[in-house]
């Protein structure tokens, strides 16, 4: 039956909504998740917050998100992938526009609320893109997969518009309730969206996955083929059968941690370190990280392409190596200019490319590596244990550079090169995971997937 589907060269109607859908989707949650940037400006100050509690309120969404990507993701494979999306929305969307009721000095309150955002946000990213990919063909499944992640960046955005230009008319509890807005995201997935055909053959409703397959293509449901045996196989989902598939742990789990822990700490670190060594005003470093966004969402879309055109293993070697070769070149060449442009931060634009860009091979390949049955799950425990990384980047940074404060490290001059350095072999981490023991999934349908997986040797083919 999906053959029907993986012989398509082009996208219908129908398939071209669920993709937007998932783009609403991941735009929206990352704006609610980083919502608590732009409100702890204002309350830091007349709450008189101490470090310790700054640090507890920013990083309590991180710890939320750890475990509700693992939970979604079971979730997901247990009761469909439609309304555990539909689920994580509300999850996220209500729990912050709970946050308008925050009292003042609420510090508590506003740990616990924004661990339940993270619990949503978590899941909905490890739900969406599993969801799009079973309605794609195999020729477009990496591509497209790319592209709804390369859309993330505007969430945040959106949020620094409302942060900047609302917040003075609505103050920042208003802020919050403008969270809730991800909520209307909810009926639009409704409309535009039905349940997987895979998740449903795998239940044995053959009936309504020829009717979702069929709606997503375009074509009376009668036109199908009757699925195969291999494509009705059913297989229960327990967690602990993630263990059961050591490589697919081991690329998903450690391609996620090295990407995230990198990656946070050079946005973590960039900011204070451009005030330093470009010798410039706060306001003028945070211009100067538009080069280095920018740069993320182009190397998105790159690597969206990269990833069907050369395959995943090579597009994640690369994201891995190239990131750490500009990284470590950012810290040792931090002090150079050339034509009067400093060297570090045409270097950082460069990174970008490649460690904001190889998100679009890293969250997609989570989810290819795993056999159906495990699909959501085996992505959701990849993120979440991926998640460490915004507690061992800025702790490894803690520990190399001498400093206590292990949310954000004191950035020194003489630090840069043994703290990039440390970045950079994170990279390295994840780009040899994927090139070296990574599987191939370009081109192949998802049956061939589940086969090839169930199977795999030691070592790659």
């Amino acid at each position: 039956m999906f053959e029907v589907l993986d012989q398509r060269r082009s996208l219908t109607g129908n398939q071209k909504r669920i993709i937007a859908a998932a783009i609403l989707g991941d735009m929206l949650e990352f704006f609610d998740y980083f919502l608590i940037g732009f409100v702890l400006a204002f309350v830091v100050g007349p709450w008189m917050l101490t470090f310790l509690r700054s640090a507890i309120v920013l990083l309590s969404s991180g710890i939320g998100a750890m475990v509700g990507a693992a939970f979604w993701g079971w979730m997901a494979d247990k009761i469909g992938r439609r309304p555990v999306f539909n689920l994580t929305i509300l999850n996220f969307s209500l729990a912050t526009g709970a946050l308008y009721f925050t009292p003042d000095n609420g510090w508590i309150y506003l740990t616990l609320m924004r661990t339940v955002v993270g619990f949503g946000v978590g899941g909905l990213y490890c739900v969406d893109l599993p969801l799009v990919q079973e309605f794609m063909p195999a020729s477009k499944r990496g591509f497209i997969g790319g592209v709804v992640t390369a859309f993330i960046p505007l969430g945040v955005m959106i949020g620094s518009l409302f942060g900047g230009y609302l917040t003075p008319l609505i103050g920042w509890r208003g802020l919050f309730a403008a969270g809730v807005l991800p909520a209307l995201a909810v009926l639009l997935i409704r409309v535009w969206v039905p349940e997987s055909p895979r998740w449903l053959l795998r239940q044995g409703r053959v009936a309504d996955a020829k009717k979702s397959l069929a709606w997503a293509l375009e074509m009376d449901p009668n036109d199908l083929p009757d699925p195969t045996a291999l494509e009705c196989e059913s297989t229960p989902t327990r967690f602990l059968d993630l263990f059961k598939y050591p490589r697919s742990l081991v690329v998903s789990w450690l391609g996620n941690l090295g990407a995230q822990t990198g990656a946070y700490g050079v946005v973590l670190w960039a900011p204070t370190l451009f005030v330093l060594v470009l010798q410039v005003s706060p306001a003028q470093a945070a211009r100067a990280m538009i080069g280095v966004t920018l740069a993320g969402v182009a190397g998105r879309f790159a690597f969206s392409w990269l990833s069907e055109w050369m395959g995943r293993r090579p597009s994640g070697g690369l994201m891995g190596f190239g990131a750490a070769l500009f990284v470590m070149l950012a810290g040792l060449c931090h002090a150079d200019m050339v034509f009067g442009v400093s060297v570090f931060w045409l270097l950082l634009i460069c990174a970008a490319f490649f460690f904001d860009g190889g998100f679009a091979v890293v969250g997609p390949y989570a989810a290819e590596v795993w056999p159906s049955h495990l699909r959501t799950s085996g992505m959701g425990s990849a993120y979440g244990f991926g998640g460490l990384g915004k507690i061992i980047g800025p702790l490894g940074l803690a520990l190399v550079v001498g400093s206590s404060n292990v949310v954000k490290p004191e950035a020194t001059l003489t630090a840069i090169q043994p703290a990039f350095l440390y970045l950079a072999c994170w990279f390295a981490l994840a780009g040899a995971v994927y090139l070296f023991l990574g599987v191939e999934t370009k081109g192949r349908s998802i049956e061939e997937i589940d086969q090839g997986v169930k199977r795999l040797p030691a070592v790659a083919e």
